[in-house]
């Protein structure tokens, strides 16, 4: 059975952030692997990604993702596109279109503004948090109608801080775009920086004026049992890791 996280805060809209659980793959892959990028057999990522789109009450072809680079930029689906664009989040204001994002520690961020009836979804790393990925999905939001201080954001399970270290490079190029974001680094127990990142982008989406913005406070390192993890499986020395898929639609 499939497991699907879900937020009161974004109401009634259909959306999920799907778990690992319920899946047909095997092996490093064990369970909902969506991402067609990895190397996991092609027909148990379509059979994990059509239960996907079951759930969420669309064809396969309507579930719609982005070709993803770390980037800050972000596609207007007005209708299904393949291949899909090369973006880092999407937004529509078309139902019947799921728009999702994979993910494995990065963030899985969906939005809505249901007065205005326009949904986004952006895959936030640390790259593309910096380099404004979230704050050009608001953006793009209002072009299609919508009005941010309706919008909510809710970030998914992504690595938490506790898991999060970093190099002090990494840290400095932070304290270079400012000195305040000193406050999203902490010392770990090797006495190398962890970086906070679910609070950084919470605090990036409130200075840009989301109506509401929350985390789900589920880390993908520290539940191997529920969540593919990028960091976990490059510290267990493994091949390839699984994606996460998070989804949204009208």
């Amino acid at each position: 059975m499939l497991e699907i996280l879900t937020s009161p805060a974004l109401g009634t809209v259909k959306h999920g952030f799907f778990t690992r659980k319920g899946g047909a793959s095997s092996g490093i892959f064990a369970g909902l692997n969506c991402g067609p990028g990895s190397s996991d057999q092609s027909e148990a990522v379509r059979t994990n990604r059509a239960r996907a789109a079951d759930a969420m009450g669309v064809e396969l072809n309507a579930l719609q993702g982005v070709n993803q680079v770390h980037s800050p930029d972000v596609a207007v689906i007005e209708e299904i596109t393949d291949p899909p664009p090369r973006a880092d989040a999407a937004v529509t204001k078309v139902p019947g279109i799921a728009i999702s994002i994979l993910t494995a520690d990065c963030q899985p961020v969906l939005f809505s503004d249901p007065k205005a009836g326009v949904i986004g979804a952006a895959h936030a790393g640390w790259r593309g948090a910096m380099e404004g990925v979230l704050e050009n999905t608001l953006d793009a939001m209002e072009r299609l109608g919508a009005h941010r201080e309706n919008i909510t954001a809710v970030i998914g399970p992504c690595i938490s801080v506790h898991s999060y270290e970093v190099g002090e490079d990494f840290m400095e190029q932070f304290l270079m775009e400012d000195m305040d974001y000193s406050r999203f680094f902490s010392p770990g127990p090797s006495g190398k920086p962890h970086f906070d990142l679910p609070s950084f982008s919470l605090h990036r989406l409130r200075e840009a004026g989301v109506g509401e913005a929350e985390w789900m406070r589920r880390c993908t390192y520290q539940e191997p049992e529920r969540f593919y993890s990028y960091r976990r499986t490059t510290h267990a020395g493994e091949a390839d890791y699984g994606r996460l898929l998070s989804a949204i639609r009208l």
